[in-house]
């Protein structure tokens, strides 16, 4: 399949390009001294690439210049001839202003002009944009790229300077790597469709995993067992039947009963033995009382003094002497056992406060019983029954809940080991894939790969490497690498100008591993030669002419100054047929759009 001619229903303002069976050259010429320094020159030879691209039913985007400047260009309608793979044609119409109406037309001749053909007249028309790409899809038969549309492959058939920025991963795949590597790998040669279920598989369990942390969320982070909130769930049911029957019944003496029974056997025992518990406190803490209070000291040895004396009997000092000196041992011996006596006393007081506490805990709730036992409103009964029932119901809804999360929680870690399993095999089985095909000499990949070390060694004289490993995560990396003198590879890749060589001999390369197959046969390179020295622009040049004879459309385009010097010198570099626009800078009339620039 092959480009054959591109124009418009306004021929006065964009003229028809006619293309040709091999080298197709769009050359733009720098006549005004003043431009030659210019970086950009808005002549159009880059928008050819864009409405070829507009042509094979680019979505619509609002940033397309077609679009952008609609005032400009809502008139024109386009037409794209195609040489298909059985020698006859096909032409394209799709307007401006209604670019989601396609129409096609079959013809055996090829170069035709049908802008004036009535639509009536066209086998398919103004039909919807999908099916449009459908039936497009269809009639280029790119069998080699299926599963995949034709227009997945256009971006490296299609190259503007954006698309040079890396050999593989073009402007147009925004996206995911799910996007375009499994295409890629196809193209190459290897087990895409183990790519894409890799991708599948990796999706898949993110978003159980995802789903996984909302339910934890859910649950507020504290996860029970399943079998503890399942015990619970059982006593709450029959708990909740038990009291729906005694509402069912409206009697109420089993409920009584039970009342009767807790309030004999747990409430009153309990206040027994609380009373039994405080009254033996209250009794040590009056012992704690007294022997606090016989550790005092009441003799006063003054007053004794005083007494003899009035009887009569003369001290001297020596009986209050000793008397003090009796006090002091005394109470050197009572200090310890008075300190263990108050901590002992501060402990009975506060567990008598505690027991005081429960007490009147206890009270209050044999209270409320004794009035239940003793009441005659059934209806206050009845109500009150109710009431424990909506909390039990709240319980059981609530427990009924977090089961159905913890059970889904376990459905999905068995989903995700699972998946985690699944993906592991299927990363073993890309990796051996992997490894088959870079050691098969007589595979498609290395096929490839040597013609585009071959182009590369031609221009530059070094060879390049074209290598697709896995990674850890069992993705596939893609590279493409210029080698020094030792076969290691170098950082020459990375500039703009060796980066876009290596873009152009990945393409050519796929090209012609695939001659054998229904594949596309065209590829358009923007600004071929920029910044490459004379002598590689002429190795380059030779590459190209050379794979147009194997049957190739090479459509190159670049500036006069970028034109090998010594192949000017030595006449002319290509030939009229060869050479299917001419722009210049003299005017609207060198334009591709005969009109001012936008």
């Amino acid at each position: 399949m092959k480009l054959s001619r591109l124009y418009s229903s306004k021929p006065d303002l964009f003229e028809p390009v006619e293309f040709v069976q091999g080298l197709n050259v769009v050359m733009a010429e720098i006549r005004l001294p003043e431009n030659r320094n210019k970086d950009t020159h808005n002549l159009g030879k880059t928008t050819l690439g864009r409405l070829l691209d507009f042509g094979f039913l680019a979505k619509r985007d609002p940033k397309f210049f077609l679009f952008k400047h609609a005032e400009l260009f809502q008139d024109f309608v386009f037409f794209l001839e195609i040489e298909l793979e059985d020698a006859s044609f096909v032409t394209i119409r799709r307007g401006v202003e209604e670019a989601t109406k396609i129409s096609f037309k079959r013809h055996e001749a090829g170069h035709q002009d049908l802008s004036g053909l009535p639509l009536v007249e066209w086998d398919h028309s103004d039909m919807p944009f999908e099916r449009a790409r459908d039936l497009l899809d269809g009639l280029l038969d790119w069998r080699a790229l299926k599963p995949w549309a034709f227009r997945k492959g256009l971006g490296y058939l299609l190259r503007s300077q954006d698309d040079f920025r890396d050999v593989f991963h073009l402007r147009k795949f925004a996206a995911a790597h799910s996007d375009w590597k499994p295409f890629l790998a196809h193209v190459l040669g290897f087990d895409a469709q183990l790519v894409a279920q890799h991708y599948e598989k990796e999706e898949q369990l993110a978003e159980k995993q995802a789903t996984t942390q909302t339910i934890k969320n859910e649950l507020g982070g504290s996860i029970e067992d399943i079998s503890k909130i399942e015990g619970i769930l059982l006593l709450k049911q029959k708990e909740a039947e038990k009291k729906q029957k005694l509402l069912d019944a409206f009697d109420f003496r089993a409920q009584d009963k039970d009342s009767t029974k807790q309030l004999v056997d747990d409430i009153d025992e309990r206040i027994a033995s609380l009373n039994a518990e405080r009254y033996s406190l209250n009794q040590n803490k009056k012992k704690i009382i007294a022997s606090l209070e016989e550790d005092q000291i009441l003799f006063n040895p003054d007053e004794a003094q005083r007494l003899f004396e009035e009887a009569g009997v003369l001290f001297k000092g020596q009986i209050k002497k000793d008397f003090q000196q009796l006090i002091a041992f005394n109470r050197a011996i009572t200090d310890e056992r008075r300190g263990y006596l108050q901590e002992e006393r501060a402990e009975v007081e506060a567990e008598l406060k505690r027991i005081n506490a429960e007490l009147n805990t206890l009270g209050k709730k044999r209270s409320e019983m004794l009035s239940f036992l003793s009441g005659t409103d059934i209806f206050g009964k009845y109500k009150q029954v109710s009431d424990e029932m909506v909390t039990l119901r709240a319980d059981i809804t609530s427990l009924e809940r977090q089961r159905g999360f913890l059970h889904r929680l376990q459905e999905l870690r068995t989903e995700i080991r699972a998946l985690t399993e699944e993906r592991g095999h299927l990363q073993t089985q890309i990796e051996a894939d992997v490894e088959k095909q870079n050691s098969d000499q007589n595979s498609l990949f290395s096929a490839i790969r040597v013609f585009f070390s071959e182009i590369v060694e031609e221009v530059i004289d070094r060879k390049a490497l074209l290598s697709v490993s896995p990674n850890q995560a069992g993705h596939l990396e893609f590279r493409a690498e210029i080698l020094d003198e030792s076969g290691n590879a170098t950082s020459a890749d990375l500039g703009h100008t060796y980066r876009k060589l290596l873009c152009i001999a990945f393409d050519l390369a796929i090209l012609r591993a695939h001659l054998d197959e229904k594949f596309p046969r065209f590829v358009y390179h923007d600004g071929v030669f920029e910044s490459l020295d004379d002598r590689k622009k002429e190795n380059l040049l030779a590459v190209i002419r050379r794979y147009a004879e194997l049957g190739l459309q090479p459509i190159i385009t670049l500036i006069d100054s970028d034109l090998p010097v010594r192949a000017v010198d030595e006449g002319q570099v290509f030939s009229s047929d060869e050479v299917v626009i001419t722009l210049h800078d003299e005017g609207e009339q060198g334009r591709l759009f005969k009109m001012k620039a936008w």
